[in-house]
């Protein structure tokens, strides 16, 4: 059991610590476009590592983009054009 003030001091430090904890994102908004993106290509990266490994995709295929990534290239080299 805390004796005198030591819980509210504690509290008081516990309040102080959570009040400087980061809250908010401080990317703009393409900075957090782009960092999303690039997680979600290593995320894909590594699923057809794991689905290469496990032989669920044929070797002839694996270097090959899946179908979502091959419709953004499309989309991308479409938007280029314009």
């Amino acid at each position: 059991m805390t004796r005198g003030n030591q819980r509210d001091n504690d509290r008081a430090k516990a309040q102080k610590k959570a009040a400087s904890a980061k809250t908010k994102n401080t990317l703009s908004g393409s900075q957090y476009q782009k960092s999303k993106e690039d997680a979600a290509m290593i995320m894909r990266e590594k699923q057809r590592k794991g689905r290469l490994g496990l032989g669920l995709i044929p070797v002839v295929y694996a270097n090959a983009l899946c179908p979502a990534d091959e419709k953004k290239a499309a989309e991308a080299a479409a938007g280029k054009k314009k």
